[in-house]
């Protein structure tokens, strides 16, 4: 890996890989983490999840109250990840090697690159399709398939390029994003704020059958946006200097998850707008061109810039990291730059088959979810190991597998912790069993809550219990702990797998 950036400017492609990154080039802010994990998310992505109470049935209310409660409970979860880059100056995936061993982390890297693929994929769909959409009411331009591939293969491309020249580059655009995107979307409630009712009722209210399967299954849907940045939040952090106030980190994550309420609740708005003017989009799943077909004409162009900005923001968010993951996967084959492009020529084939061959678009929303439901119990054993170590990591350890070497603190046994993997193989598995997605996924115990999806609760419950009980009965060898040793489990015996010239830093 080359870590010799001595040039900050924008336009020098970054040469940094997943070593940690050197404290004289940590020169971000809690702000500038702010504007990437918002950016990332001000799109119309955002917004389709935001119409998800609508389509299934539930009143502008219960709507509300569901994406606020999925968005708080996420935001919770999440904001103790946008730590570990700060700690330890790498990816998350490469500090996940602390609590599943220095080889166990390659289960991080695959994560992220399913769940950015998966994301990506859907970023550019929805945005291709609003931004054609647009340009047809304004310019009558013809929705074929020619004119959507041009919108995708756009999109796609200039989001590769931003990911080459990397970080500061990508950093660069979501400041614009941010600002630009909320301004397009508050113009909507000019657009919209004559015909929107707030007291539209849906048709399944509170004492009916169905209504909590619905109001549950929303409140996971908005809480999923959230859990899908976990693995990412390194990518960002690690150039913020290590002295930073974690607390000042998490109140960035919490205030970037709530600042996504705009495009939101411009989604849920909107789809009860939809669902009175336009029914038919949505019976049909269809908010996109629901949203379109009761647009005043003014609002076209707004569209339409949402489209670019939001597909840019969170496409780059997404594929970003993915380049970065890879690159720590295979140290010697790839570096940051050429796995980006390797990842990012195979999204680009897979968002056209998908789209085009196999009309994929539905089967990759239940593909996130299923990603999300095994990314969750992964998510809360680093922040329990977190918790337990007081914060204390050993970053060149964590480097282990990138140099090809073996020992240091974290090889627990042949480069594999077995507690964590132990706690997150079943719980994952758990989870994917009570997911209940009508007419795409069902899991096995998927209609035991009389037809709730409660898989993210159990998952998350169920990693969480295992891995205190697997530290307890099985402790990890003493030297994993700072001076202070470990919280409410024990310490083991210290082992002899030593790395000659290990640093530590708390």
């Amino acid at each position: 890996m080359h870590n010799n950036n001595n040039d900050h400017a924008v336009t020098r492609i970054e040469t940094h890989g997943v070593e940690q990154i050197p404290d004289n080039e940590r020169d971000a802010s809690p702000k500038d983490l702010f504007r990437l994990i918002f950016g990332g998310a001000n799109t119309f992505a955002t917004a389709v999840l935001g119409s998800f109470p609508v389509l299934f049935g539930l009143s502008f209310e219960a709507g509300f109250w569901a994406i606020l409660l999925g968005v708080l409970v996420g935001s919770l979860i999440l904001a103790p990840m946008g730590v570990f880059g700060a700690l330890n100056g790498t990816n998350n995936a490469v500090s996940s090697g602390a609590h599943f061993g220095v080889h166990g982390r390659i289960v991080g890297s695959f994560l992220s690159l399913l769940t950015a693929i998966a994301f990506f994929s859907l970023s550019v769909w929805s945005s291709g399709d609003a931004l054609v959409g647009g340009a047809k009411r304004l310019f009558g331009l013809p929705e074929t398939d020619l004119t959507l591939g041009l919108a995708y293969g756009l999109f796609a491309v200039l989001v590769l390029v931003v990911c080459i020249y990397g970080f500061r580059f990508m950093l660069l655009v979501n400041k614009v994003a941010v600002w630009a995107a909320s301004v397009m979307f508050l113009l909507g409630v000019a657009a919209f704020v004559g015909p929107f009712d707030a007291s539209y009722a849906g048709s399944v209210n509170l004492g009916q059958e169905g209504f909590w399967a619905a109001f549950i299954g929303a409140a996971l849907l908005a809480m999923s946006n959230p859990v899908s940045f976990g693995a990412f939040l390194g990518d960002w952090s690690r150039y913020i200097p290590r002295q930073t106030s974690k607390q000042r980190i998490m109140l960035a994550v919490i205030a970037a998850q709530f600042a996504t309420l705009i495009p939101f609740l411009f989604g849920l708005v909107t789809a009860t707008i939809v669902a009175v003017q336009a029914p038919d989009y949505i019976a049909q799943n269809n908010y996109v061109g629901g949203l379109l077909a009761v647009s005043p004409a003014w609002f076209f162009l707004p569209v339409c810039l949402i489209a670019v900005i939001g597909g840019m923001s969170t496409g780059t968010t997404s594929l970003y990291g993915t380049g970065l993951d890879m690159s720590s996967v295979f140290p010697r084959l790839l570096n940051r730059v050429q796995a980006t492009v390797m990842i990012g020529v195979l999204s680009i084939g897979f968002i056209f088959i998908g789209r085009f061959a196999f009309n994929l678009v539905q089967s990759v929303s239940t593909f996130a979810v299923l990603i999300i439901t095994c990314t969750s119990p992964w998510m809360v054993i680093m922040i329990l190991g977190l918790i337990v170590r007081r914060g204390f990591y050993c970053p060149d350890d964590l480097q282990v597998f990138t140099r090809g070497l073996s020992g240091g603190r974290y090889w627990f046994t042949n480069g594999w912790n077995w507690r964590g993997m132990g706690a997150w193989v079943p719980s994952a598995l758990v989870g994917l069993c009570f997911v209940n997605l009508p007419g795409q996924f069902v899991g096995p115990l998927g209609e035991l809550a009389g037809g709730i999806d409660i898989s993210l609760p159990v998952t998350l419950g169920t990693a969480a219990l295992l891995y205190l009980a697997l530290l307890t009965i099985f402790p990890e060898p003493a030297e994993v702990y700072g001076p202070k040793g470990p919280r409410w489990v024990p310490a083991g015996k210290p082992s002899q797998a030593r790395v000659p010239g290990s640093a530590e830093a708390a």
